[in-house]
């Protein structure tokens, strides 16, 4: 395999974008290379098979959708409230905006998951452990709530990124805000 690390890490960028518009069939390391502006035959180069491309890009996305830990600590700053919660959730809710691309293909990986069990285990440990850390950024950062609250918040954010991305009339946009107030304020109770 070749040790390109910048032109690996530029193909699985360009698998993230086949995967968001294409889907998991259209993922093809034709498409890949022609995503990636290289010459035709090169993404086999640095794969051994379609697994090892899904391996590399479900690692990737997760880096390319993970917050800035400078931005995280600023946005520590305001006192452990509700109302952090809650802008928290926005914040989220803003990043899978910006970040359509990523989440879309995070999407596509999970379908591809019921159909390929090795993917299946990788990408339910990567989901796991965001889960947990999760779980402990909140607690540990001392926010209203126990761990079933974030679980919860978790469960209802996903669903509402689902819809945002895939059918965003059913949820309109200027509804979201109001919609995750009430969900941290239900969840968590009152102050």
């Amino acid at each position: 395999m070749v040790r390109n690390p910048e032109r690996r890490t530029a193909l699985v960028d360009a698998a993230i974008e086949v995967l968001a518009r294409d889907g998991a069939r259209g993922l093809t390391f034709r498409a890949v290379d022609a995503e990636a502006a290289v010459p035709v035959g090169t993404a086999s180069n640095y794969f051994t098979g379609r697994d090892d491309l899904l391996a590399q890009v479900t690692g990737q996305i997760h880096q390319r959708i993970a917050p800035d830990p400078a931005e995280v600590t600023a946005v520590m700053q305001a006192p452990p409230t509700r109302a952090l919660v809650a802008e928290l959730m926005r914040w989220i809710n803003r990043r899978v905006a910006e970040n359509r691309t990523g989440y879309l293909a995070m999407l596509e990986l999970r379908l591809e998951a019921t159909r390929r069990p090795e993917l299946r285990t990788a990408l339910t440990q990567v989901i796991r452990e965001t889960l947990d850390d999760d779980i402990r950024f909140h607690l540990e950062g001392g926010l209203p709530g126990d761990r079933t609250a974030v679980v919860l918040f978790y469960l209802a954010m996903t669903g509402l990124m689902l819809e945002q991305l895939t059918l965003p009339g059913v949820v309109p946009e200027a509804e979201a805000d109001g919609l995750i107030t009430a969900l941290v304020d239900r969840t968590i109770g009152a102050d």
